[in-house]
């Protein structure tokens, strides 16, 4: 299908669009799929020091963004739009900005409250100049409107989800795996994820954590570092990035994830098409997309109820069977990425 002059859309993100991560992952799939849809789409790459750039790098992402042809349609990555509100109050008239919000700047929560501010200031300032403001649940959707001066008019384009063409077979005799999948950034929280596994050591069980050490080295380097003083270096494997990360859904048996805010949660999505129960934290966005049936969901932080969700179901095959069942139920309710990109097609093209 080829592009009318009106699907003409620069996609700017920071960063490295092929980073093993679900937000660029998220823009790539969305990239394919709008070109699938008829859409010309430009990627204009801005620097990784995104969301937090230094004068030069502000500097660069300016001259770019001075650089497109008036009455472009511009869609900016939220890791970025939200730190360039003097850019969006300058070309907001020139050029047609739309905002992709995975989840807000400021609710990363490793931030000083001063940064943490500043960056809300910011976004919220930026945000008042996008003609098209698309987030990616209904969660990260009413933060903004509620926050973020957005109002309702958001669009709500989520992650599709890839449903296997069988499911897998697991035997309630073998020894259960228990998969996390995410960067290594204290976000994800996996060394609440350790510290649970430290107090389940009679039961049998291993672990595998799969995701970007290169994220946060000093996190990654910490959890290695708990792991070992554990004594869990035998049980716990750090996996790092992989390939096929299919492969890792297949061979597990439970899904452990403790993150403190999702915007989304493409990891739980994708280990409930694969009939995983899941084990996580209701930060975000997670609730939306992990019904009672498919698994249990703790507060935020809260080690012994994390502890207490996964020794409910490493003791218990009957159980781990039927969150499987409901994880595979809930799993294909969940929207498709055409469905998706249908969404921020149309958000796009109502852009004027």
């Amino acid at each position: 299908m080829s592009a009318s002059p009106s699907r003409h859309l620069v996609f700017a993100i920071p960063g490295d669009l092929d980073a093993p991560s679900g937000g660029y992952g998220y823009d790539r799939r969305m990239i394919a799929e709008l070109r699938a849809l008829g859409w010309q789409v430009d990627v204009m790459p801005l620097p990784a020091s995104f969301p937090m750039p230094g004068h030069a790098d502000m500097a660069a992402a300016a001259a770019a963004f001075a650089a497109l042809p008036d009455d472009a349609l511009v869609m900016v990555d939220g890791l970025a739009f939200g730190a360039l509100p003097d850019v969006a109050r300058r070309e907001g008239r020139r050029l047609r900005l739309a905002a992709l919000v995975h989840h807000p700047l400021a609710l990363e929560d490793v931030l000083s409250p001063p940064v943490a501010e500043a960056l809300r200031s910011s976004e919220r300032e930026a945000l008042a100049h996008a003609r098209a403001v698309v987030a990616t649940s209904r969660t990260t959707a009413r933060l903004l409107s509620i926050g973020f001066g957005v109002g309702t008019h958001v669009a709500v384009a989520p992650p599709g989800t890839e449903q296997p063409t069988s499911p897998p077979s697991r035997s309630p005799s073998r020894m259960p795996t228990i998969l996390s999948v995410g960067s290594l950034i204290p976000r994800k929280d996996h060394a609440l994820l350790v510290e649970a596994l430290a107090g389940l050591t009679e039961l049998p069980w291993r672990c595998r954590i799969v995701g970007s050490e290169t994220a946060d080295p000093a996190t990654a380097r910490a959890l290695k570092t708990q792991i070992a003083d554990a004594g869990l270096e035998r049980r716990i494997t750090v996996v790092g990035p992989v390939r096929d990360v299919g492969a890792e859904y297949r061979a597990a048996d439970i899904f452990a994830l403790p993150s403190r805010f999702e915007g989304y949660g493409m990891a739980f999505a994708e280990a409930m098409a694969h009939g995983l129960p899941v084990v996580g934290c209701d930060g975000g966005a997670v609730s939306e997309v992990v019904p009672a049936s498919a698994g249990t969901i703790v507060e935020p932080g809260d080690a012994a109820g994390f502890a207490r969700a996964l020794g409910a179901l490493l003791r218990d095959p009957a159980e781990r069977r039927r969150m499987a069942e409901g994880a595979r139920t809930a799993a294909a309710a969940l929207p498709t990425w055409g469905a998706s990109a249908q969404i921020l097609s149309d958000a796009l093209e109502a852009v004027r």
